[in-house]
């Protein structure tokens, strides 16, 4: 897979608590795959349609945010290609909205990356303030390991 462009991204609101849970994965999934090559890891925070560029130009494609799946709280979500929702589906978070504008006009555009997975985290807590809920902070080493996981099937397949 040494020529086809892995992008993970990162979305979120580090000022509602776990709406941050995508920027906070980062760190931690960039300490796991430091020696990967064509591995971006970006951090989208709430920029919506202004992450067109970066889905344009992904091979492979994973997203992470809180999903609000009306699951028990901390309950990891793993959505693959059509099952994310790519407009008129349900709303997963607060600036859920402009992101499935990106995908769908990606799509329209015919520039949709090859495979795309979303990893989410049912919040707790979307209450003001920096820290992720103890629950879903819980949950980071598995929602890493998934990840990583998923890289490494990629990377096989190829």
């Amino acid at each position: 897979m040494t020529n086809n462009k892995i992008t993970i991204l990162g979305i979120g609101n580090l000022l509602y608590s776990d709406e941050g849970v995508g920027i906070h994965a980062l760190p931690l999934i960039e300490e796991q795959l430091s020696s990967f090559e064509n591995v971006d890891i970006v951090e989208g925070a709430t920029d919506g349609i202004k992450l067109l560029g970066l889905v344009e130009d992904s091979d492979y494609l994973i997203i992470i945010d809180a999903v609000n799946a009306g699951k028990e709280a901390g309950t990891i979500i793993q959505l693959v290609g059509d099952e994310i929702p790519a407009y008129c589906g349900i709303k997963m978070s607060i600036h859920q909205l402009g992101f499935q504008e990106v995908l769908l006009a990606a799509k329209m555009r015919e520039t949709y990356p090859k495979q795309i997975v979303l990893f989410g985290i049912q919040p707790a807590s979307l209450e003001l303030g920096i820290q992720l809920s103890p629950t879903v902070q819980v949950q980071l080493p598995e929602l890493v390991k998934r990840v990583v996981q998923q890289i490494q099937t990629w990377r096989e397949a190829q």
